[in-house]
């Protein structure tokens, strides 16, 4: 018989604060606020003090977020924003939204991120940010992007969806750029149960500006003061996110020990490429990503033994067809779309067992006999 194991389970982390979750919307259910309210704004308190920035604008999910992003820093119709072609689309949907043009650069061969190296030859005088993403819960090297931001006098925008709790230096992404966001989809280190999503901000302006535009552009009810969205979080999932935030560090250590096993079992298995941390950053692993040049020969053998994956991400931005009017080609980008042919994703959650993981690489290293 096949032993089974999942790529994704929330069920262990989701029994262990049912209780408390079952509480929560009673909350909310007798007070008849279903949308922002106290449990929202107590839950903007609760995560502002965790990420250590002043001001948390609570959302309906992370797209929203990076939207509101780019428009309370001003990003304009012909401006130029810097990024990463490696990652989930949403992280170019904002600068799309604001008429502005997503400039891909590379990534870094060893931790999957922007190449600082490769950002400043990108750089043009309608470049007006740079939006790095911190992907499978990694920092980016913060002080060479800062660097360059600096000097050329760009926005920093942190794309911290997969980070939450993830270090740079002993300091919490999300609260080093200019902006930060964050998605509680379910399957994040910290999901809500529904979709939701929040920014970090240490300006007070800016976050003001962004409750403004989340909330139909109105501070009192029925006066608008700009063309805003209904970008509003739900109270139900604030007062959720509460509740789950409490376990998060719990969690991330737990998905450490899970990427420590991994890479001790699977060290010294031949053509695999096994996650790298830079020295400086704490990385809270929402996915345990290795490149395979088998990858594809790979991912049947798992299926075949009942073993869970996934890839994050198949096919880079660049090479969308969505975004096929940029003009890029294949061959421009040569490491995000090698990473995109070999990239997959082993399972790891809060719950996992050590017989499970043991059972995973143990598969891994039959199929490399």
């Amino acid at each position: 018989m096949i032993q089974q194991v999942p790529y994704l389970d929330l069920g262990p982390q989701l029994k262990m604060v049912e209780p408390e979750i079952q509480d929560a919307i009673a909350r909310v259910l007798s007070s008849a606020i279903f949308v922002l309210g106290p449990e929202v704004e107590a839950f903007e308190k609760e995560f502002a003090t965790y990420i250590q920035v002043s001001h948390a604008v609570a959302v309906n999910n992370g797209t929203s977020a990076l939207h509101l992003a780019l428009k309370v820093l001003d990003v304009q119709f012909g401006d130029e924003v810097i990024t990463t072609s490696f990652s989930f689309a949403a992280s170019s949907w904002g600068i799309s939204y604001v008429g502005a043009k997503p400039v891909y650069v590379d990534i870094d061969s060893r931790t999957f991120n922007i190449d600082p190296k490769k950002i400043e030859a990108a750089i043009t005088p309608k470049t007006k940010a740079i939006l790095i993403v911190h992907l499978y819960g990694q920092p980016c090297d913060m002080d060479a992007i800062f660097s360059i931001a600096r000097k050329h006098k760009l926005f920093v925008i942190e794309d911290a969806a997969q980070a939450h709790g993830a270090e740079y230096k002993g300091k919490r992404v999300g609260a080093l750029g200019n902006i930060g966001i964050f998605s509680f989809y379910p399957t994040k280190n910290l999901g809500a149960y529904g979709e939701a999503g929040t920014l970090t901000i240490n300006d007070s302006i800016l976050a003001e500006k962004a409750r403004l535009l989340r909330n139909h552009g109105s501070k009192e009810r029925y006066f608008h003061e700009e063309i805003g969205f209904n970008y509003r979080m739900e109270a139900i999932q604030g007062a959720i996110l509460r509740v789950k935030l409490k376990y998060l560090e719990k969690w991330n250590k737990e998905r450490l020990k899970i990427a420590e096993k991994y890479n001790q079992l699977l060290k010294n298995v031949p053509s695999l490429q096994l996650p790298y941390t830079l020295p400086s950053v704490s990385s809270v692993y929402h996915l345990y990503s290795i490149l395979s040049p088998e990858r594809d020969a790979l991912r049947n053998h798992l299926t075949k033994n009942g073993i869970g994956h996934s890839v994050h991400y198949p096919l880079p931005l660049h090479l969308q067809k969505c975004y096929a009017f940029l003009g890029y080609k294949k061959g421009d980008l040569p490491v995000a779309e090698k990473a995109a042919e070999q990239v997959l994703n082993l399972p790891i959650f809060p719950g996992i067992s050590d017989q499970q993981i043991e059972h995973v690489c143990d598969v891994i290293q039959q199929f490399h006999k």
